[in-house]
């Protein structure tokens, strides 16, 4: 049995940042900001709002587009790294709010990697029987641990949500064929929120120190990027026997146009067979590639049958990539 995605929708905040915004913060440009990551604005959730908010908006519009209740849920799965609290996870507040009372949930973190992640792993409760309504989640506030004083970071993230629902396939030429997931922890020093947690707990120091928001060393997160995201989407592609050709759309996670460009050319996937819409939304996270997907989907990019490829690299690290066969109408 075959996980298929059977609805996607996203959400993005209305409040704007852009990068004429930027100039009059940090010591940058916009041409400098298009030039080396291809963003031109992000969106920014309001303050008092969690992730959870976005994940909720996301998650409500697959339900309205299914005409399905909540109650048919059976899990949720959120992949993010700015979790309204430590503790309870975002998908408890998500179901909550949802009053999806039938299911259970839980949080995944892998950075920019996390909505491939919780996609996989939701998969394999439709594979084996055990669940039938999946619905999996990509969301990440990031202005929530940006410092707005380094240029190096507040030029790239922004705020978004993305969901699909899973379902048992109903054609078994179409839904998830495969996926490869990668971890190496030795990269955690180079992408890392030091603050916070049990080995470095919230003080007056940690505040003090900035501990608190997101570090990333940008030249060695790039390389890494560009290699791991290349690396596994050519090894899932050649062990099902495919070639280049027989990708009908790459959506990457949206780092950076660089790096896009960099994967999709390594890949030799045509520029129009890759979803790119960073230029709006900036580097949302987890948010990103279901962000894509959606919006994809909205504008008649994807048809059912076609071949699909995500890839995505984040903090851990974390990378992974994953093949479908596109389901939905």
């Amino acid at each position: 049995m075959q996980a298929m995605i059977t609805g996607v929708g996203h959400f993005t905040p209305e409040q704007r940042l852009t990068n004429q915004d930027l100039e009059k913060m940090v010591d940058t440009n916009d041409e400098w900001i298009i030039s080396r990551t291809g963003i031109k604005e992000r969106r920014i959730l309001e303050k008092g709002k969690g992730t959870s908010y976005m994940a909720l908006k996301a998650a409500q519009m697959v339900l309205d587009q299914k005409n399905m209740s909540p109650d048919e849920l059976d899990l949720i799965i959120v992949g993010t790294v700015t979790p309204d609290m430590p503790v309870p996870s975002t998908a408890a507040f998500v179901q909550k709010e949802l009053n999806a009372s039938n299911c259970w949930g839980f949080d995944i973190n892998a950075g920019c990697a996390g909505f491939i992640y919780a996609l996989a792993t939701g998969s394999q409760f439709i594979e084996t029987g055990k669940h039938q309504k999946i619905m999996v989640i990509g969301a990440d506030k990031m202005s929530a641990i940006i410092n707005y004083e380094d240029r190096n970071t507040c030029v790239i993230f922004g705020d978004a949500a993305g969901a699909v629902l899973l379902e048992p396939s109903e054609d078994d030429d179409l839904g998830i064929e495969d996926f490869m997931l990668r971890l190496d922890g030795s990269g955690w020093k180079y992408l890392n929120v030091v603050g916070g947690g049990s080995e470095t707990p919230a003080s007056h120091e940690t505040v003090d120190k900035k501990k608190h928001y997101l570090y990333q060393d940008g030249k060695t997160v790039f390389k890494n990027a560009i290699i791991g995201m290349t690396d596994v989407s050519s090894k899932v592609i050649e062990r099902n026997d495919l070639t280049a050709k027989d990708i009908d759309l790459l959506i990457p996670h949206q780092a950076n146009i660089r790096i896009i460009d960099s994967v999709s050319k390594r890949l030799k996937i045509d520029r129009e067979r890759v979803v790119v819409n960073i230029e709006k939304y900036g580097n949302t996270t987890a948010g990103t590639i279901p962000v894509a997907m959606s919006e994809a989907y909205q504008k008649k990019m994807i048809n059912r049958g076609d071949r699909v490829l995500v890839s995505a690299f984040g903090a851990g690290f974390a990378w992974g990539s994953l093949l479908l066969k596109w389901a939905i109408d």
